[in-house]
């Protein structure tokens, strides 16, 4: 054999002791930026306290330097390198590491055995917080130094490196990572508290990043937003009663040796002609990262959708903030629509974000056209990328707050992609005593502002808490699965000058506790108290109780209604999405096959969960569905 056929080989073995390798290419979960801001807590809410997460912040990585030939280089060599430069290529390409593997998960066995659990929080004091879990990977590590063009390391000749792929383009979307709930021994702390959430924007952010081809980044990923977006049948209250509570359970398909519970909670339904008359602001971010039609043309329509649902009696106003705010229409009357959307027509973005400036102006507005025992409500309209002016959120919580107590309260709805900040977004609306919703499409537009209009707007219950009351007698250990960043200290349930949730007419809220229960369990295993406040300034708190018995636990999943399989699914969706540890058995064929076998033909809902599952299980390498 010719000696030069050796070369290639050990022009790869060269490279591979010398640590060289061709950057893997990122995924979007790799790419996003994950931004640091450290809160204050003093004087702060529970709700407040459970968002003190911490944010990691990175940047994308930079691949290899090209490497330029020598000057002493020979034209007869460069020549010879020109060949060399593709098999150099080709070797690069089939030697390059696979992406980072992710770290161990946890034996699903262990999880739920009471020997091995740490008591997760006190009874009397606030649970504490579950260890944040990884951010997302950084993108590929930057090659050593090398060489700046061809020439011989350690005694083999070596060619200049190919040029550097495009570099990647930055992502500043924002998000917090408030960890995964554990599991709880119930012998020595059988008492889960939580305020309740209704905001389903985190699914559609992730929706939106499936269909563009990423998978999310973990920390965008809050189960009870998945659970919570679906429709379920839940019983209707009693008369004269806000909501009623409804149970399901059965064994886990995700891990049999445990069973899964389900607690919905079912407000009162509002007829349309019956609502309390609305005053309205929207405040619209015109600056320059808004100019893309999927923002403030999407903003525009999702407005207008508002607008012509409107009737006698309500009336809106308009503001806008950049690098300076302005009053674009002051408070009108819906009689005069034409006037609203003209002004609507004209919104043009550009110029940096004000945005303190523009919650003081839109406030101002709504304070004008307050009526009391009305809704009165700013709806902020945002990629949420503040970036001059009051921009801290412990400086715009206060105000907020104080508006939110005198019945104006606050809802916003996201918009866009790439500088996106989901944690701005979500705090200004849990001050606000609202809601938040992120707006990928003109259906879904129509969703939460025509088809839900009533319920977006009308709130029946505020500071709404659950306390879920596990028997020890019957219960060895159980974990909520998501409301991580809802979480209240047990000693605050009953004290109604701790801030939680808003139910609005016709929401239902979904929780889900995986329940590691003892041998022949009898009566009932669980109490679950439901706290809130009528609407209005001063109202009373009332607390309301309802048992969990054993006999509400089917023999096996198959057995369960197609509601109870789909909210299993999508809390199993997202558990996937965001690396949950009580997760390893399980993949998104799994999920898929669950979905599959619940879907119900009357809610469109279904069928995309089934879509989206699959785009995820394509992006994550697990091949095509087969049905069993």
């Amino acid at each position: 054999m010719a000696r030069n056929a050796f070369i290639p080989v050990l022009t790869v073995l060269a490279l591979s002791a010398c640590g060289v390798k061709e950057p893997a290419e990122a995924t979007y979960e790799e790419v996003a930026v994950i931004h640091e801001t450290p809160e204050a807590t003093e004087g702060r809410t529970s709700r407040d306290r459970s968002d003190d997460a911490t944010i990691a912040e990175g940047e994308a990585g930079s691949g290899a330097e090209a490497i330029a030939p020598t000057e002493t280089q020979t034209a007869s060599t460069r020549t010879k390198e020109v060949k060399r430069e593709a098999d150099f290529a080709e070797d690069l390409a089939a030697a390059a590491d696979p992406a980072p593997e992710m770290e161990p998960m946890l034996d699903m066995d262990e999880a739920y055995a009471p020997a091995k659990m740490a008591k997760s929080k006190p009874t009397s004091a606030p649970r504490s917080r579950p260890a944040p879990s990884p951010g997302p990977m950084p993108l590929a590590a930057e090659a050593p130094a090398m060489p700046t063009g061809g020439g011989a390391v350690g005694g083999l000749y070596m060619p200049p490196a190919p040029p550097p792929p495009p570099p990647v383009a930055t992502n500043t979307e924002h998000y917090t990572d408030y960890g995964i709930n554990g599991f709880t021994d119930a012998g020595q702390d059988n008492l889960s508290t939580f305020a309740v959430d209704v905001d389903t924007a985190s699914y559609t952010m992730v929706r939106r990043k499936l269909r563009e081809g990423y998978l999310p980044a973990s920390s965008a990923v809050r189960v009870e937003e998945f659970v919570n977006y679906f429709p379920y049948e839940y019983a209707q209250p009693e008369r004269g009663t806000p909501f009623a509570v409804d149970f399901e359970a059965s064994p886990s398909p995700y891990n049999s040796l445990n069973t899964l519970v389900r607690v919905g909670v079912q407000g009162k339904h509002v007829a349309f002609d019956e609502r309390k008359s609305v005053h309205l602001t929207f405040l619209v971010d015109v600056s320059g990262s808004m100019q893309s039609n999927d923002k403030m043309g999407l903003v525009k329509k999702t407005l207008k959708m508002l607008t012509e649902e409107l009737e006698d009696g309500d009336t809106v106003a308009i503001a806008t903030y950049a690098g300076r705010t302005d009053v674009i229409l002051p408070p009108t009357p819906i009689s005069k629509s034409g006037t609203i959307l003209k002004a609507l027509d004209g919104l043009t973005a550009g110029g940096s974000t004000a945005m303190g400036a523009g919650i003081d102006l839109a406030y101002a507005q709504a304070d004008a056209s307050f009526v009391d025992g009305a809704v009165n409500r700013v709806i902020v309209c945002s990629d949420g990328d503040a970036n001059v002016g009051q921009t801290s959120h412990d400086a715009l919580s206060k105000k907020i707050r104080g508006f939110a107590e005198k019945g104006i309260t606050l809802t916003t709805v996201g918009f866009g992609t790439g500088n996106y900040k989901d944690t701005m977004m979500e705090r200004l609306a849990n001050d606000g005593d609202g809601n938040y919703y992120y707006i990928d499409s003109e259906r879904e537009a129509r969703r939460v502002f025509v088809d839900k209009l009533t319920g977006t707007l009308e709130v029946i219950a505020k500071d709404v808490k659950i306390q879920v009351e596990w028997d020890p007698e019957d219960v060895l250990a159980y974990r909520l699965i998501g409301y991580e960043n809802r979480d209240v200290a047990d000693k605050d349930f009953r004290n109604d000058k701790v801030d939680a949730g808003e139910i609005g007419a016709g929401h239902q809220v979904t929780a889900l506790y995986e329940v590691a229960l003892k041998d022949k369990p009898k009566g009932s295993i669980a109490t679950v108290h439901v706290r809130n406040k009528a609407p209005g300034p001063d109202a009373p708190a009332v607390e309301r109780s309802f048992d969990l018995d054993v006999r509400e636990i089917s023999g096996t999943f198959a057995a369960t209604s197609r509601q109870f399989r789909i909210a299993t699914a999508a809390a199993g969706f997202a558990e996937l999405l965001r690396h949950s540890p009580h997760m390893q058995e399980i993949g998104y064929r799994d999920v898929e096959a669950i979905a599959r076998g619940a879907a119900r033909a009357e809610y469109a809902e279904d069928k995309e969960l089934i879509e989206l599952i699959d785009r995820a299980a394509d992006l994550n390498g697990e091949g095509a569905f087969v049905q069993r």
